[in-house]
């Protein structure tokens, strides 16, 4: 019974993950132009092969691991400010889900704004939206939605949140949604075979994480936490590493290496058909380590906080074996965290009625942690 529910389950997430047929494979570029503005810019590659760029890349990550509070450090924005606009879907999908416009259309919410302390080529991608979603009392999270969320997930967890006394920013991560810069359908320069990109999307991700930290407790909260889904999970995790103020933090799905989930994941398969040729999975893990959870370990444990890992049975996305691996880091350090294992598959986490089970754990976690909480 349990392998036919296993091979169910795997069948499903592969239909989930083959609905969008508009991932777009794009040639490798190691993006070297990305890496010029970084605060712990260390040389040059001594060539342009393959071979030369990789461990250029590797020594460079090597370097930014050991200086990482330099590398993620930022300037408090100054222009914060709360937008009323128009609430819109921003889906990645070829052809929209009309049902979702018609549900939002006419419908207007409060938007943080400001200017990220990260500048790229793109001025939609520069300005930071996070949609405000306030409740009284001092306990407030930072949200981040999955790889290509559109701009109405989560949006319901964000309610229910709200009805537990907790105030919410849920935050359009780099390339994402409204910060889609033009032309581009998807939120294909967060992830992609553009290796310096990449990590500048992650570090971006990272200081506007802080950065709406800084406005939270400019309007009274210092008591913070923070939320990541898939994408949006390791971007929290690099935040958790390198902020004390967020003290309680929920990991929806985890993994060890960013280049783990690229190389082996369902969904990533475009982008390792890019790279292949050029780089295997090692180089690439070595390439992007930098922005991996699993090396922030002991930068995370500096400062006391409580923690929930959920992790799905079935996922192909997210290989339970990395996900475990993770739960192993968190118990060989001691840090205070809880597991939970869900009996699906990364994309049907969700679906109902996954979907429901994993917010209930989520709100759960987070009432009872605030609660609890020195």
């Amino acid at each position: 019974m349990r392998t036919r529910y296993a091979q169910m389950m795997y069948e499903w997430e592969t239909r989930l993950t083959t609905i969008d047929n508009n991932r777009v494979v794009r040639p490798l570029d190691w993006g070297l132009e990305w890496t010029a503005n970084w605060p712990v810019r260390d040389g040059a590659p001594p060539g342009d092969t393959p071979r030369e760029m990789a461990e250029y890349f590797a020594r460079f990550n090597d370097h930014i691991i050991q200086h990482s509070d330099e590398f993620f450090a930022y300037t408090t924005p100054t222009d914060f400010r709360l937008e009323r606009r128009e609430v819109q879907v921003f889906s990645t999908r070829e052809v929209p889900d009309p049902k979702l416009e018609e549900k939002v259309r006419g419908t207007h919410a409060d938007f943080l704004r400001f200017t990220s302390p990260v500048a790229t080529p793109f001025p939609e991608n520069n300005l930071v939206n996070a949609r405000w979603f306030p409740a009284r009392g001092r306990r407030a999270v930072v949200l981040l939605p999955h790889w290509n969320a559109d701009g109405l997930a989560y949006n319901s967890l964000c309610r229910v949140l709200n009805w537990l006394g907790i105030a919410v920013l849920r935050l359009s991560m780099p390339y994402h949604d409204i910060r889609r810069p033009a032309g581009v359908h998807r939120a294909d320069y967060a992830v992609s075979a553009n290796l310096g990109r990449t990590m500048d999307s992650v570090r971006q991700g990272v200081i506007d994480v802080r950065s709406c930290l800084d406005w939270l407790e400019l309007q009274g909260y210092n008591r913070l936490g923070i939320v990541g889904t898939s994408l949006g999970s390791c971007y929290a995790f690099i935040a958790t590493a390198h902020d004390p103020r967020i003290r309680i933090a929920a990991f929806n799905h985890a993994s060890t290496y960013f280049a783990d989930v690229v190389w082996h994941g369902q969904s990533t398969r475009h982008i390792r058909e890019a790279l292949e040729n050029s780089i295997d999975a090692e180089g690439l893990r070595k390439a992007w380590r930098a922005v991996s959870p699993m090396v922030y370990f002991d930068k995370f444990s500096r400062w006391p906080r409580k923690s929930l890992v959920i992790y799905a049975r079935y996922d192909l996305t997210f290989l339970p074996e990395f996900s475990e691996r993770v739960v192993e880091e968190f118990a060989s350090h001691h840090l205070d965290h809880r597991v939970v294992v869900l009996p699906c598959g990364h994309y049907s986490m969700g679906e109902f009625p996954y979907n429901y089970w994993d917010g209930w754990h989520l709100a759960s976690f987070l009432r009872t942690a605030f609660e609890t909480a020195s």
